[in-house]
């Protein structure tokens, strides 16, 4: 960290994060760890651009001097680091599927259960393993995928790389589409889901992301792939398309609509989930399933896909 903050206290915003947020400039050179206390002294005023107090969302320029507390210019001690790996983990890491690698990007199939980041009880995410077990220190998420969730998790191996897929997410130059199996039979059979969505909020002692008019825009499409019917329930594979990246947008629109995603502990009912646990079902249904993205570098059209994993593959009636 000393190469990059001087004797001052002040960081001195370096070439390649010209036009970066400051949030976003701020992780990438001082470590996801310190993300929440970044934030926190960001919002009160603490961090200050060229002598002034900004919002997270000021963009930066090259040679801009960034004034950081004390509590952001002490390196992570060896006791706040994840531990190292074991053999075993290391061997789980080499084994996931890769859907394509080259200089400049990583895609990945994810399995369900596994975090993409450490901390919060968490240890070592994956993200932290694949630095690790691949010899990839500058390896970083484009996006993100819930702990539950399988399927395409899109790395850039380098800044130049992640910052112009972080543009292509913000601008949604990309296509997503997620496979989910839900309680019910939606109808009408393909229709868009709207809603504003809040985070944070808390609900009976867990915060839960809701819909609520201050929330942000959430948009998402859907396509009934099939309907099953059993004695016990009826549920429904859906093809979803998200406009928009909130937080458990899927979860929570679904959720709203009265078809919420099989097995999600969070959202579903209690009689919900027991009825899913009535027919064999385990875990949540969700995956992310095909990701269309234009390279950030090369300029060329790629589709990665991730194939309908056997979890899911087993409530084929």
């Amino acid at each position: 960290m000393a190469n990059i903050i001087n004797e001052k206290g002040f960081l001195i915003v370096p070439s390649d994060e010209n036009e970066s947020r400051l949030d976003r400039m701020l992780i990438r050179q001082l470590g996801a760890d310190k993300r929440t206390l970044m934030m926190r002294l960001i919002r009160k005023g603490n961090v200050r651009v060229n002598g002034k107090r900004c919002k997270p969302n000021h963009h930066v320029c090259v040679d801009d001097e960034v004034f950081l507390p004390m509590s952001l210019r002490t390196p992570t001690t060896d006791n706040d680091k994840p531990s190292s790996m074991s053999e075993s983990q290391k061997k789980r890491i080499l084994e996931l599927p890769i859907l394509f690698e080259d200089t400049w990007l990583l895609v990945i199939n994810k399995p369900a259960g596994m975090v993409v980041h450490g901390g919060s009880g968490h240890g070592m995410g994956l993200i932290e393993m694949l630095k690790e077990a691949r010899g990839l220190p500058d390896l970083r998420l484009a996006h993100r995928l819930d702990r539950d969730t399988s399927g395409v998790l899109l790395l850039a191996k380098n800044l130049e790389a992640l910052r112009h897929l972080t543009e292509a997410f913000r601008e949604r130059d990309m296509d997503k589409t997620y496979l989910a199996w839900v309680a019910g039979h939606p109808e009408p059979s393909a229709a868009r889901m709207t809603s504003h969505l809040s985070k944070g909020v808390t609900i009976a002692g867990e915060r839960m992301v809701v819909d609520d008019d201050a929330g942000k825009l959430s948009v998402t499409d859907y396509q009934v792939m099939q309907t099953i019917q059993t004695d016990i329930m009826d549920y429904a594979l859906l093809a979803l398309k998200p406009h928009s990246g909130r937080t458990h947008q899927l979860r929570v629109q679904l959720q709203q609509e009265g078809h919420p995603i099989l097995g999600d502990e969070k959202y579903a009912t209690r009689d919900q989930l027991k009825t899913y646990k009535a027919i064999g079902g385990k875990g949540l249904m969700l995956h992310a399933w095909r990701l269309r993205i234009l390279h950030p570098i090369t300029l060329q059209n790629f589709t990665f896909l991730a194939a309908f994993p056997k979890r899911m593959q087993a409530l084929h009636n």
